[in-house]
């Protein structure tokens, strides 16, 4: 008897370097977002239903009222039961982004946090990546990125979030949103007021429903400063010195929660649902709270 001789190790190393070669190609934002979507459970997406559209859904019995031209042979043919072919509602599978790239959200109290721009590029990608693979057409607002399937969107997305605004706030977008879409806004929502009220305004007049997240740092919650202290925006075109910067915190946290009534007004008014994410907090706790509001009717 003869043995065979050992398999050759050297297409396997080789195989397993060229895989690693290729992971490194990847953009580190779309490799934790990768990880961030992988770690939550997608089950149902529970925005699938029939209504006008091109791709197919399911069969189901012939009712009452229904117009005899619906009918499936093919399928009825199959036994005594006559079927319709249920279309998906095409229009209820879109989801538009918006995610602030502004110089305010480049901003972290502590080495030991992430930037409160690369948490909301994380989710916003996270939250795409959910999506798409669930059926959506997802894309950004403004028809810069017109919503899409399949992994070639995912990774034009990532170059978009890639990218940075040089003002300290970027106002949201709110052109070529389709009508009765749903939509995602990530921001720190501590600039102008203005432009997100006329985006949610717009949003909500074409029957567009969504969800407002908004990001901050713990330290932007609990003003911990004290003593002479400079306030200084990250571009440098806004700055504050004080010698008694606790003096300021009562003021300071009556406004935050001034602007958040605010938000959470404006966002119950369009039919959106509201919700807060800290840095300091796991990134999945607010991929999930994206995933599961978006399924959900508003409030």
């Amino acid at each position: 008897m003869s043995l065979s001789p050992a398999p050759d190790s050297a297409p396997v190393s080789a195989l397993r370097h060229h895989a690693e070669d290729e992971a490194s190609a990847l953009p580190p934002l779309l490799v934790q977002a990768e990880h961030l979507a992988g770690s939550v459970l997608l089950g149902d997406h529970g925005r699938r239903r029939a209504g006008m559209g091109d791709d197919f859904w399911q069969y189901r019995p012939l009712q009452q009222g229904d117009s005899r031209r619906m009918i499936d042979h093919r399928r009825s043919a199959k036994g005594d039961q006559q079927f319709v072919r249920e279309r998906e509602w095409q229009i209820a599978q879109t989801v538009h982004l918006w995610c602030d790239l502004g110089a305010s959200m480049r901003f972290s109290s502590s080495d030991q946090l992430p930037h409160k721009i690369d948490r909301a590029r994380v989710l916003a990608l996270a939250a795409a990546i959910l999506m798409i693979r669930a059926g959506e057409r997802v894309g950004l607002t403004g028809g810069l990125l017109p919503p899409r399937r399949g992994n070639q969107q995912i990774l034009r997305l990532t170059e978009m979030f890639s990218r940075t605004d040089q003002a300290d706030y970027a106002p949201p977008e709110h052109r070529a949103l389709i009508p009765h879409a749903r939509a995602l806004f990530i921001s720190d929502f501590l600039g102008p007021f203005e432009e997100l009220q006329l985006a949610l305004t717009k949003a909500a007049d074409r029957g567009v429903r969504g969800v407002v997240l908004q990001v901050l740092d713990p330290a932007e919650e609990s003003f911990p400063f004290v003593g002479r202290t400079r306030f200084q925006s990250v571009t440098g075109a806004v700055e504050h010195e004080t010698l008694k910067a606790s003096a300021l915190k009562d003021r300071y946290l009556e406004r935050l929660a001034e602007r958040r009534d605010l938000l959470d007004r404006l966002c119950r008014d369009a039919g959106w649902r509201m919700g807060i994410h800290h840095t300091g907090d796991n990134a999945q706790t607010g991929l999930m709270w994206i995933y599961h509001a978006l399924q959900r009717s508003p409030v």
